[in-house]
């Protein structure tokens, strides 16, 4: 029996790319170099100002994609003096203080809250936090997203470069936001924690986890829908490659960990039709990959809070509240505002068969039991 994932229909406004975006999104991201040239202009140009912000304990959200990766950022940065990325910083992300100066001294429309691409219940305006820096890291790391070696970036790692850069454009951030701690969402990330822990030995790590079973429906169901979008967007898709997003769709690519057979066996699985295993095997290998490296890293494990899904839906008093001790966050306001708005999802319905459900537990039973999963 073919798996069974109903979602709702495909909105072609959800997937619209306006030619302005278009244009001026490629136009950076097929310059790399022109574009960090103009951030560190930027930078240059503020150094005064960015010279007295301090980078403090900046927080990371990261994990697989469809694990509430983004209700998590919604929640942290609502909590006050916390800056993060907004859908209205792209296209010029790596020159967010001239841009977003830009954007205040011109009239702009009014946009009212729309649902945004992924069909989730989750309304967003330009003034969301999103995940955006991934295309920084492209730019100075252009083999990241390639599934054919590893894409792991280790306390090993050192790109004097990239650091200064990340470093102000972080500041320019918190400057920008008129903020005083940065917080982000890229999933990308959880290939990066021991990075990440050298370069802020303060950093607030936050890796959501949800049910195996649970969680490859909804890969499923997202991985459908921009399938589809994709095929009818050109530009869709276009623009998901600019911003560093391969989770889903026409350009799907898994992360890979240190273990290319394992990716390509992954791959094989997906390209022929046996979906449900390959994204088992994918979580598995992900989230094996993470616990491995706490385990293996005290530090990076004190530095780290596991949020599971199933406990941020059931009892989110409790689950927000860890999570704003784990961060440091004086999040009272944030707790009352979101808690009542968290529950399990019920846009989509999954029916996996019993071959389907014994692959699942197959595959992700000794990396799902390390994280307390029965």
């Amino acid at each position: 029996m073919a798996t069974e994932i109903s979602s709702p229909s495909l909105r072609n406004e959800a997937f619209y790319v306006s030619s302005w975006i278009h244009r001026l999104g490629g136009l950076i991201a097929n310059h790399p170099k022109l574009s960090i040239r103009l951030g560190n202009l930027e930078s240059s140009y503020l150094s005064d100002q960015l010279a007295p912000i301090r980078i403090d304990r900046p927080i990371y959200i990261t994990g697989l994609a469809r694990a509430g990766t983004t209700i998590l950022l919604d929640i942290v940065a609502s909590c006050d003096g916390i800056a993060t990325h907004r859908y209205r910083d792209f296209p010029p992300i790596f020159t967010p203080f001239a841009w977003n100066w830009w954007l205040e001294h011109i009239p702009l429309k009014e946009s009212p809250p729309t649902e945004r691409a992924h069909s989730d219940g989750i309304f967003v305006t330009p003034e969301s936090p999103e995940a955006m820096e991934e295309m920084l890291w492209m730019a100075f790391f252009p083999q990241l997203h390639n599934p054919a070696q590893s894409n792991v970036l280790d306390a090993s790692v050192a790109n004097q470069a990239f650091e200064t850069f990340y470093r102000d454009h972080l500041k320019k951030l918190i400057l920008t936001r008129h903020g005083r701690r940065y917080a982000s969402k890229d999933n990308y990330h959880i290939t990066r924690l021991e990075y990440l822990h050298k370069l802020f030995p303060d950093v607030r790590f936050v890796i959501p986890i949800r049910h195996p079973a649970a969680h490859i429906a909804s890969l499923i169901k997202e991985h459908r829908l921009f399938i589809e979008a994709h095929r009818r967007h050109p530009r869709a898709l276009t623009h998901f490659q600019r911003v560093g997003h391969f989770e889903f769709g026409a350009d799907l690519r898994p992360i890979n960990v240190g273990d290319t057979a394992r990716v390509c066996e992954i791959q094989a699985l997906w390209n022929s039709g046996d979906e449900v295993r390959g994204w088992a095997r994918y979580w598995a290998m992900i989230y094996g990959f993470a616990i491995d490296r706490l385990d293996a890293n005290p530090a990076l494990r004190g530095a780290s809070l596991v949020m599971r899904f199933e406990e941020l839906c059931a009892n989110p008093q409790s689950a927000l509240t860890r999570l704003c001790e784990h961060c440091g966050l004086d999040g009272a306001d944030a707790i009352a505002r979101h808690a009542e708005r968290l529950h399990t999802p019920t846009y989509y319905q999954a029916k996996f068969s019993a071959g389907e459900l014994a692959s699942i537990d197959e595959e992700t039973r000794s990396v799902r039991q390390r994280f307390g999963y029965e």
